[in-house]
C-alpha cells in the first residue's frame, strides 16, 4: 500500500539533500519503533514538484511525497502521527494523506518503473572497501535482483523468477552523488524493469529497490 501526501508550499528554501529530514518526519509520525533497524520492507520518495532555485528547491504550488509499506500498520501509524504533528520543516506542513490502491499488475509480466528517489547499490568488497554501483555497471542488475529477491525471502515470500535490470536506453539515465548524514553515496537515476509474478511486482513497487529504500533510495513508481 502506498500513502500519498500533499504538502503546503515552503516558506524556506529546502537543500537538495533533505533526505534526513523526510526520515526523520517519518519516524516522528511512527513513534518509537524499530522499523529503522531492520531490513526496510518499505520506502519513500523525495518531494516532488519543486523548482531549483540558488541554494536548493522551491514548491510554489506545493509538494507530493509518497510513503509505501508492506505492513498496513507502518501506514495507519504514520496516518495517526501525521494527524498529531503534521509539520515537516521549511514552513510545510501535511495537508492532505490518502490511501493508493496497488496498480492493476498483470498475473505475470515485464513491468517499467520510475525511479522516485535515486537507487543506490553497494557491496562491501573488503573490510576497508566499500564499492557502488551504478546503471552503467554490468553487475548492477544483478545485484538488484539479488536484494529483491533477499527482501522477498525476508517477507516470506518467493523469489523464484524475479529479475530486475536498468532501462539503459534511457537518454536521460544519469548518476547522482548524494550526501546523508556526512557521508557521500553515488546513486543512479535510471528506470528500470522488473520481471515477476503480480505478487512479486506489487512488492517492488512497495518496497523499493536497491540498499537503503528506508532512508529515501530506491522508491519506484
Amino acid at each position: 500500500m502506498r500513502l500519498q501526501i500533499t504538502l503546503t508550499p515552503n516558506r524556506e528554501i529546502i537543500p537538495f539533500n533533505h533526505l534526513p529530514v523526510l526520515a526523520g518526519a517519518l519516524h516522528k509520525w511512527l513513534g518509537p519503533n524499530t522499523y529503522h533497524g531492520e531490513i526496510s520492507l518499505y520506502s519513500f520518495s523525495w518531494l516532488q514538484g519543486g523548482k531549483g532555485t540558488k541554494g536548493g528547491l522551491r514548491f510554489p504550488n506545493g509538494a507530493r511525497w509518497f510513503v509505501s509499506a508492506l505492513d498496513d500498520d507502518f501506514l495507519m501509524r504514520s496516518i495517526k502521527g501525521i494527524l498529531g504533528k503534521p509539520d515537516i520543516r521549511w514552513g510545510m506542513r501535511v495537508e492532505r494523506a490518502e490511501i493508493l490502491p496497488n496498480p492493476p499488475f498483470k498475473e505475470k509480466g515485464v513491468v517499467r518503473f520510475i525511479a522516485a528517489s535515486p537507487i543506490f547499490i553497494k557491496r562491501k568488497l573488503s573490510p576497508d572497501e566499500t564499492k557502488h554501483y551504478l546503471y552503467t555497471d554490468p553487475e548492477s542488475d544483478a545485484l538488484l535482483t539479488e536484494n529483491l529477491q533477499m527482501k522477498l525471502r525476508e517477507a516470506g515470500l518467493s523469489d523464484e523468477g524475479v529479475s530486475v535490470r536498468f532501462d539503459r536506453e534511457y537518454p536521460r539515465a544519469k548518476t547522482q552523488l548524494v550526501t546523508y548524514r556526512g557521508i557521500d553515496n553515488r546513486c543512479s537515476f535510471c528506470p528500470v524493469f522488473v520481471e515477476g509474478s503480480r505478487e512479486q511486482l506489487e512488492f517492488a513497487w512497495t518496497v523499493g529497490l536497491g540498499n537503503s529504500t528506508g532512508i529515501g533510495f530506491g522508491a519506484l513508481n
